[in-house]
């Protein structure tokens, strides 16, 4: 039972392989977790494009991961909020499973949460075991948080994939991997996606001659996706937005 001042329990270190009776180490292979190609497209173009042309803060700074994370909460909101695409999703990990804090009325909208919300919104939980209390990881925000049922919320039943999106000279925090795997549930569900994963030099292939009439809503949110996450005009025979 979780104690007065502790969070859950974080998962074991996954197993890289066993002795051998010379004493050796036998390492076992591990499937590394794959994004589909339709997500990871998606989320190579925002990536690609924030890269070459990234948010620029007022010290100057270069603001690559604001600018992937601005893209994709335009795409959602452009969606009604029913993207498969949930960024920066924060999450309450003193909760077993841990639980996402999303809009009390649209269940599928990340909840604005304004800069004192955890002496707000946190104590009004009496089910929490802790007060809340900085730098202790008791909360987690991961960069995005893919839905198998975009009408849903993305609790764990209706988590894909947990992918975190690293630019170079990025690190992990740390305990931040491990807690990303406790949120989607399982190992296999947290992907990471660096740039080197993404072919930011390839160019786009010819476009699409398929007339709008066949491609019906399919049509409609790859226009949006181009349009909101590309920042430039669809592909022939995709509707603008």
């Amino acid at each position: 039972m979780t104690g007065p001042s502790t969070l859950p329990p974080r998962l074991p270190p996954l197993a890289m392989g066993s002795m051998s009776p010379e004493g050796a180490t036998t390492v076992v292979p591990v499937n590394k977790p794959e994004l589909d190609f339709s997500d990871k497209k998606v989320l190579c173009s925002a990536m690609c494009q924030c890269q070459s042309q990234p948010n620029i803060g007022v010290d100057g700074r270069s603001l690559k991961q604001e600018c992937v994370s601005g893209r994709l909460k335009a795409l959602d909101a452009g969606l009604k909020h029913r993207s498969h695409y949930k960024p920066e999703v924060t999450y309450d990990m003193t909760k077993l499973p841990p639980e996402p804090f999303m809009d009390k009325e649209v269940a599928t909208k990340n909840r604005n949460l304004f800069p004192t919300w955890t002496q707000k919104i946190w104590p009004q939980d009496t089910s929490r075991p802790v007060p809340y209390k900085p730098g202790r990881g008791y909360t987690r925000r991961p960069d995005i948080v893919i839905v198998k049922d975009p009408l849903k919320p993305p609790t764990q039943d209706n988590i894909k994939q947990v992918v975190e999106m690293k630019f170079p000279d990025d690190p992990y925090r740390p305990g931040q991997r491990e807690d990303y795997i406790r949120i989607a549930g399982d190992r296999t569900k947290m992907v990471p996606l660096e740039l080197k994963d993404c072919d930011c030099n390839q160019a786009e292939p010819e476009k699409s001659k398929i007339p709008v009439e066949q491609l019906g809503t399919a049509a409609a949110i790859l226009g949006l996706i181009y349009a909101v996450v590309r920042k430039q005009p669809p592909p022939l025979g995709v509707p603008a937005f």
